[in-house]
Protein backbone atom coordinates (compact mmCIF):
# COMPACT_ATOMS: atom_id res chain seq x y z
CA UNK A 1 0.00 0.00 0.00
CA UNK A 2 1.53 3.45 -1.35
CA UNK A 3 1.35 6.47 0.84
CA UNK A 4 -1.63 8.33 -1.10
CA UNK A 5 -3.46 5.17 -0.44
CA UNK A 6 -2.95 4.55 2.91
CA UNK A 7 -3.72 8.39 3.45
CA UNK A 8 -6.88 7.64 1.57
CA UNK A 9 -8.17 5.06 3.83
CA UNK A 10 -7.65 6.96 6.24
CA UNK A 11 -9.78 9.75 5.61
CA UNK A 12 -12.64 7.06 4.23
CA UNK A 13 -12.44 4.74 7.10
CA UNK A 14 -14.53 7.26 9.09
CA UNK A 15 -16.78 10.81 8.46
CA UNK A 16 -14.34 13.11 8.13
CA UNK A 17 -14.46 17.08 8.25
CA UNK A 18 -11.75 18.10 5.92
CA UNK A 19 -10.49 21.63 6.73
CA UNK A 20 -8.04 23.52 4.65
CA UNK A 21 -6.19 26.33 6.09
CA UNK A 22 -4.16 28.95 4.09
CA UNK A 23 -1.67 30.30 6.27
CA UNK A 24 -0.61 34.26 6.36
CA UNK A 25 1.18 36.62 8.69
CA UNK A 26 -1.71 38.13 10.14
CA UNK A 27 -4.97 36.69 8.75
CA UNK A 28 -6.04 33.32 7.68
CA UNK A 29 -8.28 31.77 5.39
CA UNK A 30 -10.03 28.18 5.82
CA UNK A 31 -12.39 26.40 3.27
CA UNK A 32 -14.48 22.71 5.08
CA UNK A 33 -15.01 19.75 2.58
CA UNK A 34 -16.59 16.67 3.22
CA UNK A 35 -14.61 13.52 3.83
CA UNK A 36 -16.69 11.65 2.29
CA UNK A 37 -17.78 13.58 -0.53
CA UNK A 38 -15.47 16.06 -0.73
CA UNK A 39 -18.02 18.76 -1.60
CA UNK A 40 -17.65 22.21 0.54
CA UNK A 41 -19.77 22.26 3.58
CA UNK A 42 -19.54 26.37 4.67
CA UNK A 43 -18.70 29.34 3.63
CA UNK A 44 -14.83 30.31 3.34
CA UNK A 45 -13.91 32.61 6.34
CA UNK A 46 -11.10 34.03 7.86
CA UNK A 47 -9.37 34.24 11.51
CA UNK A 48 -6.75 36.14 13.11
CA UNK A 49 -3.47 35.09 13.97
CA UNK A 50 -4.28 34.85 17.54
CA UNK A 51 -5.63 33.07 20.83
CA UNK A 52 -9.23 34.61 19.83
CA UNK A 53 -9.02 33.90 15.82
CA UNK A 54 -7.49 29.99 16.52
CA UNK A 55 -10.71 29.61 19.24
CA UNK A 56 -12.98 31.23 16.21
CA UNK A 57 -11.53 28.29 14.18
CA UNK A 58 -12.01 25.19 16.92
CA UNK A 59 -15.52 26.25 17.80
CA UNK A 60 -16.25 26.99 13.72
CA UNK A 61 -15.00 23.55 12.77
CA UNK A 62 -16.71 21.61 16.33
CA UNK A 63 -20.00 23.45 14.84
CA UNK A 64 -19.94 21.74 11.24
CA UNK A 65 -18.70 19.04 12.20
CA UNK A 66 -21.89 18.29 14.67
CA UNK A 67 -24.15 19.89 11.57
CA UNK A 68 -22.88 16.87 9.18
CA UNK A 69 -22.09 14.31 11.67
CA UNK A 70 -18.91 13.80 10.96
CA UNK A 71 -16.60 11.67 13.93
CA UNK A 72 -13.63 13.36 13.58
CA UNK A 73 -11.40 16.60 12.23
CA UNK A 74 -8.52 16.55 9.91
CA UNK A 75 -6.84 20.31 9.18
CA UNK A 76 -4.16 20.52 6.11
CA UNK A 77 -2.02 23.41 5.98
CA UNK A 78 1.30 24.39 4.06
CA UNK A 79 4.39 23.60 5.85
CA UNK A 80 5.80 27.29 4.30
CA UNK A 81 7.49 30.11 6.34
CA UNK A 82 7.06 29.25 10.27
CA UNK A 83 3.86 31.22 10.65
CA UNK A 84 2.08 27.52 10.17
CA UNK A 85 3.57 26.32 13.64
CA UNK A 86 1.30 28.65 16.10
CA UNK A 87 -1.75 26.90 14.65
CA UNK A 88 -0.39 23.21 13.94
CA UNK A 89 1.04 23.15 17.40
CA UNK A 90 -2.21 24.97 19.08
CA UNK A 91 -4.43 22.33 16.80
CA UNK A 92 -2.41 19.22 17.83
CA UNK A 93 -2.90 20.38 21.89
CA UNK A 94 -6.70 20.60 21.16
CA UNK A 95 -6.62 17.37 20.07
CA UNK A 96 -7.07 17.30 16.35
CA UNK A 97 -5.32 15.90 13.80
CA UNK A 98 -2.96 17.94 11.25
CA UNK A 99 -1.68 17.22 7.90
CA UNK A 100 0.90 18.97 5.42
CA UNK A 101 0.42 19.26 1.90
CA UNK A 102 3.16 20.50 -0.29
CA UNK A 103 3.62 23.72 -1.63
CA UNK A 104 4.62 22.52 -4.94
CA UNK A 105 1.67 20.67 -5.13
CA UNK A 106 -0.67 23.80 -4.45
CA UNK A 107 0.97 25.70 -6.75
CA UNK A 108 0.70 22.91 -9.94
CA UNK A 109 -3.17 22.63 -8.71
CA UNK A 110 -3.77 26.47 -8.89
CA UNK A 111 -4.93 26.18 -12.30
CA UNK A 112 -6.35 23.01 -12.85
CA UNK A 113 -9.95 23.61 -11.47
CA UNK A 114 -10.69 27.65 -13.05
CA UNK A 115 -8.09 27.55 -15.52
CA UNK A 116 -6.67 30.45 -14.13
CA UNK A 117 -3.52 31.76 -12.75
CA UNK A 118 -5.42 33.66 -10.61
CA UNK A 119 -4.00 33.43 -6.61
CA UNK A 120 -5.78 34.51 -3.30
CA UNK A 121 -5.80 32.66 0.00
CA UNK A 122 -9.24 31.86 -0.11
CA UNK A 123 -8.41 30.30 -3.24
CA UNK A 124 -5.58 28.22 -1.80
CA UNK A 125 -7.44 27.38 1.32
CA UNK A 126 -9.94 24.78 -0.85
CA UNK A 127 -7.06 23.81 -2.66
CA UNK A 128 -5.44 22.54 0.16
CA UNK A 129 -8.60 21.01 1.44
CA UNK A 130 -9.18 19.40 -1.76
CA UNK A 131 -5.37 17.94 -1.80
CA UNK A 132 -6.18 16.64 1.65
CA UNK A 133 -8.88 14.86 0.37
CA UNK A 134 -7.25 13.21 -2.46
CA UNK A 135 -4.39 11.79 0.02
CA UNK A 136 -2.32 14.11 -1.04
CA UNK A 137 -0.93 14.86 2.49
CA UNK A 138 1.59 13.90 5.10
CA UNK A 139 1.18 13.78 8.66
CA UNK A 140 2.90 16.57 10.42
CA UNK A 141 5.22 16.13 12.84
CA UNK A 142 6.25 18.81 15.51
CA UNK A 143 9.19 17.63 17.71
CA UNK A 144 8.89 17.85 21.48
CA UNK A 145 11.51 17.90 23.97
CA UNK A 146 15.12 16.99 23.61
CA UNK A 147 14.17 16.69 19.75
CA UNK A 148 12.29 20.24 19.26
CA UNK A 149 15.72 21.34 21.13
CA UNK A 150 18.13 19.88 19.02
CA UNK A 151 16.06 21.23 16.22
CA UNK A 152 16.29 24.78 16.70
CA UNK A 153 19.73 24.59 17.68
CA UNK A 154 20.68 22.95 14.42
CA UNK A 155 18.68 25.44 12.83
CA UNK A 156 20.42 28.35 14.29
CA UNK A 157 23.99 26.61 13.52
CA UNK A 158 23.09 26.78 9.97
CA UNK A 159 21.58 30.09 10.25
CA UNK A 160 24.96 31.31 12.29
CA UNK A 161 27.94 29.48 9.56
CA UNK A 162 25.89 31.61 6.81
CA UNK A 163 26.11 35.05 8.84
CA UNK A 164 29.78 33.87 9.24
CA UNK A 165 30.68 32.49 6.03
CA UNK A 166 28.97 35.85 4.62
CA UNK A 167 31.53 37.98 6.65
CA UNK A 168 34.36 35.98 6.09
CA UNK A 169 33.24 37.03 1.86
CA UNK A 170 33.38 40.09 2.88
CA UNK A 171 36.77 40.22 4.39
CA UNK A 172 38.11 38.69 1.65
CA UNK A 173 37.18 41.17 -0.71
CA UNK A 174 38.07 43.84 1.13
CA UNK A 175 41.88 42.51 1.41
CA UNK A 176 41.75 41.53 -2.61
CA UNK A 177 40.76 45.35 -3.20
CA UNK A 178 43.27 47.12 -1.06
CA UNK A 179 45.65 44.21 -0.24
CA UNK A 180 45.50 41.40 -3.05
CA UNK A 181 49.04 39.90 -2.07
CA UNK A 182 48.08 39.36 1.24
CA UNK A 183 47.00 35.88 1.11
CA UNK A 184 50.38 35.20 0.09
CA UNK A 185 51.83 35.74 2.88
CA UNK A 186 49.12 34.51 5.23
CA UNK A 187 46.87 31.55 3.94
CA UNK A 188 44.95 31.54 7.18
CA UNK A 189 43.23 34.98 7.16
CA UNK A 190 41.68 33.70 10.59
CA UNK A 191 45.38 32.67 12.26
CA UNK A 192 46.70 34.97 15.14
CA UNK A 193 49.31 36.57 13.21
CA UNK A 194 46.72 37.90 10.36
CA UNK A 195 44.08 38.83 12.84
CA UNK A 196 46.80 41.42 14.35
CA UNK A 197 47.92 43.20 11.04
CA UNK A 198 44.59 43.19 9.76
CA UNK A 199 43.47 44.94 13.17
CA UNK A 200 46.28 47.05 13.57
CA UNK A 201 48.19 47.38 10.01
CA UNK A 202 45.68 46.24 7.23
CA UNK A 203 47.00 48.34 4.76
CA UNK A 204 50.45 48.23 2.30
CA UNK A 205 50.16 52.02 3.80
CA UNK A 206 50.27 51.14 7.42
CA UNK A 207 53.00 48.17 7.23
CA UNK A 208 56.14 50.10 5.16
CA UNK A 209 56.01 52.60 8.01
CA UNK A 210 57.74 49.59 9.75
CA UNK A 211 60.89 48.25 9.76
CA UNK A 212 61.69 44.67 9.27
CA UNK A 213 63.03 44.21 12.45
CA UNK A 214 59.77 45.91 14.33
CA UNK A 215 57.28 44.19 11.78
CA UNK A 216 58.96 40.82 13.28
CA UNK A 217 58.95 41.82 16.72
CA UNK A 218 54.79 42.23 16.49
CA UNK A 219 54.45 39.06 14.45
CA UNK A 220 56.19 37.69 17.12
CA UNK A 221 53.77 38.22 19.87
CA UNK A 222 50.89 38.31 18.25
CA UNK A 223 51.71 34.45 17.50
CA UNK A 224 53.20 33.44 20.43
CA UNK A 225 56.35 33.02 18.80
CA UNK A 226 55.37 31.27 15.76
CA UNK A 227 55.33 33.50 13.34
CA UNK A 228 58.43 36.08 13.50
CA UNK A 229 60.99 37.18 10.84
CA UNK A 230 61.19 35.32 7.70
CA UNK A 231 56.90 36.23 7.39
CA UNK A 232 57.98 39.97 8.21
CA UNK A 233 60.10 40.31 5.24
CA UNK A 234 57.62 38.30 2.97
CA UNK A 235 54.89 41.04 3.75
CA UNK A 236 57.19 43.79 3.74
CA UNK A 237 58.23 42.87 0.44
CA UNK A 238 54.34 42.19 -0.42
CA UNK A 239 53.67 45.98 0.96
CA UNK A 240 56.17 47.48 -0.97
CA UNK A 241 55.32 45.66 -4.30
CA UNK A 242 51.09 45.84 -3.63
CA UNK A 243 48.76 46.49 -6.61
CA UNK A 244 46.27 47.47 -4.12
CA UNK A 245 43.65 50.27 -4.38
CA UNK A 246 44.91 53.53 -2.46
CA UNK A 247 42.11 55.92 -2.01
CA UNK A 248 39.13 55.57 0.46
CA UNK A 249 41.24 53.81 3.25
CA UNK A 250 39.72 55.17 5.91
CA UNK A 251 36.08 54.02 4.76
CA UNK A 252 37.87 50.70 4.21
CA UNK A 253 39.80 50.75 7.54
CA UNK A 254 36.30 50.93 9.39
CA UNK A 255 34.50 48.64 6.79
CA UNK A 256 37.21 46.41 8.19
CA UNK A 257 36.74 47.24 11.73
CA UNK A 258 32.95 45.83 11.91
CA UNK A 259 33.95 42.88 9.79
CA UNK A 260 36.45 41.37 11.78
CA UNK A 261 34.11 42.55 14.90
CA UNK A 262 31.29 40.40 13.06
CA UNK A 263 33.41 37.47 12.45
CA UNK A 264 34.08 37.47 16.34
CA UNK A 265 30.79 38.16 17.05
CA UNK A 266 29.55 34.79 14.79
CA UNK A 267 32.23 32.48 16.11
CA UNK A 268 31.25 32.82 19.56
CA UNK A 269 27.99 32.50 18.88
CA UNK A 270 28.76 29.22 16.85
CA UNK A 271 30.76 28.10 19.96
CA UNK A 272 27.80 28.40 22.51
CA UNK A 273 25.55 26.67 20.03
CA UNK A 274 27.85 23.30 19.26
CA UNK A 275 28.25 23.72 23.22
CA UNK A 276 24.55 23.39 23.60
CA UNK A 277 24.42 20.71 20.74
CA UNK A 278 26.62 18.53 22.70
CA UNK A 279 25.01 18.82 25.92
CA UNK A 280 21.62 17.73 24.28
CA UNK A 281 23.10 15.03 22.59
CA UNK A 282 24.25 13.72 25.59
CA UNK A 283 20.47 13.52 27.03
CA UNK A 284 19.56 11.22 23.76
CA UNK A 285 21.07 8.45 24.97
CA UNK A 286 22.47 7.66 21.40
CA UNK A 287 25.47 10.19 21.67
CA UNK A 288 28.10 7.07 22.19
CA UNK A 289 26.23 5.20 19.18
CA UNK A 290 26.35 7.83 16.67
CA UNK A 291 30.16 9.02 17.84
CA UNK A 292 31.38 5.38 17.08
CA UNK A 293 31.36 6.45 13.34
CA UNK A 294 35.28 7.45 12.85
CA UNK A 295 34.71 10.35 11.02
CA UNK A 296 31.35 11.86 12.97
CA UNK A 297 31.60 14.32 15.00
CA UNK A 298 29.09 16.06 17.53
CA UNK A 299 27.94 18.61 15.07
CA UNK A 300 26.52 15.84 12.58
CA UNK A 301 25.39 13.51 15.09
CA UNK A 302 23.23 16.47 17.09
CA UNK A 303 22.05 17.74 13.24
CA UNK A 304 21.04 14.60 12.17
CA UNK A 305 18.55 14.02 15.39
CA UNK A 306 17.64 17.57 15.17
CA UNK A 307 16.59 16.67 11.70
CA UNK A 308 14.63 13.35 11.89
CA UNK A 309 13.81 13.87 15.07
CA UNK A 310 12.69 10.66 17.38
CA UNK A 311 13.97 7.81 15.21
CA UNK A 312 11.07 5.50 16.62
CA UNK A 313 8.45 7.56 13.84
CA UNK A 314 10.13 5.37 11.66
CA UNK A 315 10.54 1.69 10.96
CA UNK A 316 13.56 1.66 8.22
CA UNK A 317 16.06 3.86 7.12
CA UNK A 318 13.89 4.24 3.56
CA UNK A 319 11.16 6.77 5.27
CA UNK A 320 13.87 9.21 5.92
CA UNK A 321 15.65 8.95 2.43
CA UNK A 322 12.60 10.76 0.68
CA UNK A 323 12.28 13.24 3.31
CA UNK A 324 15.87 14.42 3.02
CA UNK A 325 15.52 14.47 -0.93
CA UNK A 326 17.75 11.46 -1.89
CA UNK A 327 15.55 9.35 -3.36
CA UNK A 328 16.18 8.51 -7.41
CA UNK A 329 14.53 10.17 -10.12
CA UNK A 330 14.19 9.19 -13.94
CA UNK A 331 13.19 12.02 -16.35
CA UNK A 332 12.43 9.67 -19.37
CA UNK A 333 9.97 9.57 -22.69
CA UNK A 334 9.49 7.46 -25.57
CA UNK A 335 12.34 6.21 -26.97
CA UNK A 336 14.52 9.18 -24.84
CA UNK A 337 16.03 7.67 -21.78
CA UNK A 338 16.69 10.68 -19.49
CA UNK A 339 19.43 10.81 -16.71
CA UNK A 340 18.83 9.55 -13.24
CA UNK A 341 19.05 11.90 -10.33
CA UNK A 342 17.99 12.82 -6.48
CA UNK A 343 15.24 14.57 -6.24
CA UNK A 344 16.11 17.37 -4.12
CA UNK A 345 12.57 17.84 -2.32
CA UNK A 346 12.33 17.24 1.55
CA UNK A 347 14.58 18.81 3.94
CA UNK A 348 17.55 20.50 2.24
CA UNK A 349 19.31 20.78 5.52
CA UNK A 350 19.20 17.24 6.07
CA UNK A 351 20.50 16.27 2.77
CA UNK A 352 23.14 19.09 2.89
CA UNK A 353 24.36 17.69 6.10
CA UNK A 354 24.92 14.13 4.95
CA UNK A 355 26.38 15.50 2.08
CA UNK A 356 29.23 17.23 4.06
CA UNK A 357 29.34 14.68 6.61
CA UNK A 358 30.73 12.19 3.57
CA UNK A 359 33.15 14.31 2.25
CA UNK A 360 34.85 13.95 5.72
CA UNK A 361 33.94 9.87 6.15
CA UNK A 362 35.71 9.14 2.33
CA UNK A 363 38.94 11.33 3.94
CA UNK A 364 39.13 9.63 7.40
CA UNK A 365 36.87 6.59 7.91
CA UNK A 366 38.56 3.38 5.81
CA UNK A 367 35.56 1.43 5.32
CA UNK A 368 33.85 4.72 3.69
CA UNK A 369 37.24 5.43 1.79
CA UNK A 370 36.98 2.08 0.46
CA UNK A 371 33.52 1.88 -0.54
CA UNK A 372 33.79 5.55 -2.65
CA UNK A 373 37.01 4.15 -4.40
CA UNK A 374 35.25 1.18 -5.25
CA UNK A 375 32.08 3.38 -6.94
CA UNK A 376 34.81 5.50 -8.46
CA UNK A 377 37.08 2.93 -10.37
CA UNK A 378 34.42 -0.10 -10.50
CA UNK A 379 34.18 -1.41 -14.20
CA UNK A 380 30.73 -1.44 -14.93
CA UNK A 381 28.89 1.78 -14.59
CA UNK A 382 31.43 4.25 -12.69
CA UNK A 383 29.53 6.98 -10.37
CA UNK A 384 31.16 10.55 -10.82
CA UNK A 385 32.53 12.02 -7.77
CA UNK A 386 29.02 13.72 -6.49
CA UNK A 387 27.21 10.53 -7.56
CA UNK A 388 29.84 8.51 -5.39
CA UNK A 389 29.46 10.77 -2.91
CA UNK A 390 25.64 10.48 -2.60
CA UNK A 391 25.55 6.71 -2.29
CA UNK A 392 27.93 7.55 0.58
CA UNK A 393 25.29 10.05 2.07
CA UNK A 394 22.73 7.34 1.60
CA UNK A 395 25.15 4.32 3.44
CA UNK A 396 25.59 6.63 6.15
CA UNK A 397 22.04 7.54 6.28
CA UNK A 398 21.20 3.90 6.84
CA UNK A 399 24.49 2.89 9.16
CA UNK A 400 23.28 6.27 11.60
CA UNK A 401 20.01 5.16 11.35
CA UNK A 402 20.77 1.37 12.23
CA UNK A 403 23.30 2.52 15.25
CA UNK A 404 20.80 4.71 16.86
CA UNK A 405 17.71 2.50 16.53
CA UNK A 406 19.21 -0.86 17.44
CA UNK A 407 21.61 1.02 20.04
CA UNK A 408 24.69 -0.88 18.64
CA UNK A 409 27.85 0.64 18.50
CA UNK A 410 29.94 1.15 14.70
CA UNK A 411 31.45 -2.35 13.56
CA UNK A 412 33.77 -1.27 10.82
CA UNK A 413 33.45 -5.67 10.06
CA UNK A 414 30.05 -5.26 9.92
CA UNK A 415 29.43 -1.43 7.98
CA UNK A 416 30.09 -3.00 4.53
CA UNK A 417 28.48 -6.51 4.32
CA UNK A 418 29.13 -9.76 3.32
CA UNK A 419 28.51 -8.85 -0.78
CA UNK A 420 29.96 -5.51 -0.62
CA UNK A 421 33.40 -6.68 1.37
CA UNK A 422 33.64 -9.76 -1.61
CA UNK A 423 33.35 -6.89 -4.09
CA UNK A 424 35.53 -4.83 -3.25
CA UNK A 425 38.32 -8.00 -2.65
CA UNK A 426 37.35 -8.87 -5.86
CA UNK A 427 38.40 -5.53 -7.20
CA UNK A 428 41.51 -5.10 -5.45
Amino acid sequence: MNKRTSNLTQIRATHTLLVGVDIAKKTDWARMLDGQTGIEVDTAFKFKNSTEGFARLLGKMSRTKERIRAENIVVAMEPSGHYWKALASYLSRAGITVVIVNPYHVKKQKELDDNSPTKNDRKDALIIATLAWEGRFSRCYLPEGIWAELRGYTQSRWQQKRKLNAALNNLVAIVDEYFPEYTEVFKDLLGKASMHILAHRPFPADIIKLTEVELAQELKAASNGRVGKKRAALLLGKARESIGVREGLAAARLRLIHCLAEISFWKERLSQTEAAMADTLALTGLADNLLSIKGIGVVTAAGFLGEVGDLTRYENWRQIRKPAGFNLTENSSGSRKGKTGISKRGRPGLRNLLYQASLALVATNPQFKALYRHLRTRRENPLKGKQALVVIACKLLRVMFTLAKENRLYDPEKVLGAYRQQQLKCAA
